[in-house]
This record gives C-alpha cells, sequence and structure tokens, in this order.
C-alpha cells in the first residue's frame, strides 16, 4: 500500500520581524520550540503518513533538539524563498510520491487536528483546498497614506496553512513556475492558482495564529496559558545524612565541603525534594515510584535526570511547570554563595526561566539532627498547569 498522505513543515525562514536570538521557529512558547508544536501536529495524527521538514542549512543542531522523540524524515535544506523551501520538500518527496500532500507554516504552532482532517477531507472535491477565515475588518487600497478605494470584504478572506494539494498537481506546478522563472508567489494556492489548477476552500481556524511580531509570542503564550486552567501545587521533601567526601551536590551543583552527603544516587537532596514536589502535582508517585533504590542503574546517578523527567511528564500531559520554591535546612555549607548558581541550574534541568525558580535557605538553630551538622534536608514546593480534562 502507498503513502497516501504526507505533509511538508516549512521552518527555513529566519523570521527576523520576531525579534529575539532564534529563528522564530525555535523560540519556545511555554518552554516548547513553535517547530515542535507543528511537527506533533502532524505526527501524531491518524490520517498522516509522512513529515517531512524544509530547514535553514545553519539549523541543524536546533531543529534535532526540536524534533527529538518525534517520528519525521531527516530534514532537507530550505531555498531563499518560501516557494524555493516548498520545491525542496516536494522534490525530497517524489521518489515516494505520496497522494496528497499538506504544506504547513512552522509559524503556525496552534493548527489543530480538525483541521488537519478537514483539509485531507476537502480534497475529494478539489485537487487544491485552502483553509481561510472571513475578514473582519474593513479593507482599503491605499497609496502613500491616501485610501483610493474600499474594498467589499464579504468577497474576501484571510488564507491560513496547511495547505492542501494532490501532490502530483503542486510538484507539476511547483517545477513549471521554476521553468518560467517565477518565484514570486506569496502561498502554495497562489501558485496553483497560476498554474490552473481550481482551489477550494475549507473553514479555517481564528486560532490558528502565524507567529510574526513580538507582539504574536506574547498573545500566543497568553492562549496557550488560558488552556492550562488546572493549576496544582505539591510539596517535597528528602534529608540525606553527611557521609565521606569532599563535595555535596545540591541543586545539580558541586559546592566543596568537608563531607559528602549519603545516597544511593548522588544524593542531591534539593533534587530530590523539587522532583517528589513536581510527581506529586501530577499525582504520578514518588521519586522511589520512577527511580527505586534498589536499582542498581542508579547508583550514582546524576538527579538532574530525576527532576528532568518529571518536568518532560508535565510536557506529555499538555501542561507546563509555572514555578519551583525550595527552602535548604542546614548549619553548612553556607548556601548564600551559590544561590544564583542554583537558581541558573535548576531552571536548565527544568527548562524555565530563572525568574521562576526560587531558592532559600535556613540553618536549624543547632536543634535536632541538622542542628548537629549530621544532615541536610530541603522542601520543595513546585506549581504546574495542565490542560482541564480530567474529573
Amino acid at each position: 500500500m502507498g503513502i497516501a498522505v504526507a505533509a511538508i513543515v516549512v521552518a527555513a525562514g529566519r523570521g527576523e520581524r520576531a525579534g529575539g536570538d532564534l529563528p522564530k521557529q525555535y523560540r519556545p512558547l511555554l518552554g516548547i520550540p513553535a517547530l515542535t508544536r507543528a511537527l506533533r501536529l502532524f505526527h501524531r495524527h491518524p490520517e498522516v503518513d509522512l513529515v517531512q521538514p524544509v530547514i535553514h542549512a545553519d539549523d541543524t543542531t536546533r531543529f534535532e533538539q526540536a524534533a527529538t522523540g518525534l517520528d519525521v524524515l531527516a530534514p532537507v535544506w530550505g531555498g531563499a524563498t518560501r516557494q524555493e523551501s516548498v520545491r525542496t520538500g516536494l522534490e525530497a518527496l517524489a521518489a515516494i510520491e505520496p497522494e496528497l500532500v499538506l504544506v504547513h507554516d512552522a509559524a503556525r504552532p496552534f493548527a489543530s487536528d480538525a483541521l488537519v482532517s478537514r483539509a485531507i477531507a476537502a480534497l475529494r472535491l478539489s485537487d487544491a483546498a485552502i483553509p481561510a477565515v472571513p475578514i473582519l475588518d474593513t479593507v482599503k487600497v491605499v497609496e502613500g497614506d491616501r485610501v483610493t478605494a474600499t474594498l467589499d470584504r464579504a468577497s474576501l478572506r484571510a488564507v491560513q496553512t496547511p495547505q492542501a494539494f494532490r501532490f502530483r498537481a503542486l510538484l507539476d506546478a511547483h517545477r513549471a513556475a521554476s521553468q518560467a522563472n517565477r518565484v514570486d508567489f506569496p502561498d502554495d494556492a497562489a501558485l496553483a492558482e497560476w498554474a490552473g489548477i481550481d482551489v477550494i476552500l475549507f473553514a479555517g481556524e481564528p486560532s490558528n495564529l502565524k507567529l510574526t511580531t513580538v507582539d504574536d509570542f506574547a498573545r500566543a503564550e497568553i492562549t496557550l496559558l488560558s488552556g492550562l486552567s488546572d493549576i496544582r501545587t505539591a510539596n517535597g521533601y528528602d534529608v540525606h545524612a553527611f557521609g565521606p567526601g569532599d563535595h555535596v551536590m545540591l541543586g545539580g551543583v558541586r559546592i566543596p565541603h568537608a563531607r559528602g552527603l549519603a545516597g544511593h544516587s548522588d544524593a542531591d537532596v534539593l533534587l530530590h525534594a523539587l522532583t517528589d514536589a513536581v510527581l506529586g502535582a501530577l499525582a504520578e508517585g514518588d521519586i522511589g515510584v520512577h527511580f527505586p533504590p534498589n536499582d542498581p542503574q542508579w547508583r550514582g546517578a546524576s538527579s538532574d535526570r530525576f527532576l528532568a523527567f518529571a518536568c518532560e511528564r508535565v510536557g506529555l500531559r499538555g501542561g507546563v511547570v509555572a514555578h519551583l520554591d525550595a527552602t535548604l535546612l542546614c548549619e553548612e555549607p553556607r548556601i548564600g554563595p551559590y544561590r544564583d548558581a542554583l537558581r541558573t541550574r535548576i531552571a536548565e534541568i527544568a527548562s524555565l526561566p530563572v525568574t521562576r525558580v526560587a531558592i532559600k535557605a535556613t540553618t536549624n538553630e543547632k536543634l535536632g539532627f541538622i542542628g548537629r551538622g549530621e544532615g541536610i534536608a530541603a522542601f520543595a514546593t513546585a506549581t504546574i498547569r495542565l490542560p482541564w480534562s480530567e474529573p
């Protein structure tokens, strides 16, 4: 049986109007790159058989990180224009020759499964179909600062992606445009119209926003947060006794000390408490459930793996970690000089801005086992946000 549906995800642009140090498709939205969200859409869709990314030649490492765990084809390099990039994706699929192809911009990370299904269904009626939404604002034709005409918005539509085509029809149209040295088409529908292909419309989605400017990213994060209304908070606690050694591991940071901490892993009491707090907010057990202390594979293990695992579990549930807070209880070592390093490292492990990580420390006023300098304890609190989908 041949490949019925392939999706081309175009991610070769630089997105300079969006600002920042990264091309916009790699900029995170609540910790997840826009490209990752776009790839996931097609990776998980039951009617899509192959996903062909098209990326910039300089973005190979960024792409590998964004596509981790996703079953997509090896990326191909795009061209100087979007039109050239789409053609590159089409030529990469030519040997396979799927029946249908969807072309989608990585800068539209909010397209839904239902929109993809509508795109595929629309090709029962035509060789080309595009999602469109009504234009709500009055549209003027201008020259400089003067209005020359007012358009009838009833006959106008704003067009989105994914755009859907019979694969062979679109490939032939792109090849013909290249032969004619036509490289100025704004989208694949315009190219298809030029090639004489009948293009029909299907219902787009107002939420299928295109990320272009800095303000678009701000609005996108607000939109995402509004869908994460299940806000949960949980606590974690851990304690480890001092033992032989010349340093302690706290928050993934090696701190010189006359003694070490005893434990099956690296005994990072701070990361253990934070891990339990995140797992508690998910109601998914505790650190011992996922990393049993009697399992030899975790002997001496770096505890950053534990916290990263817990935070990844939040992402798999469609949520985000909103804030991490912890208090260390110890007489020694002094935590103050390392506080910023602890916050920075924990933020890296949890893929959070450092402003969402708080670390405090206090002594136990010489009381109890902590006051006697026998060990270190940590209390932690995690706040996460999940989609409201459970009873």
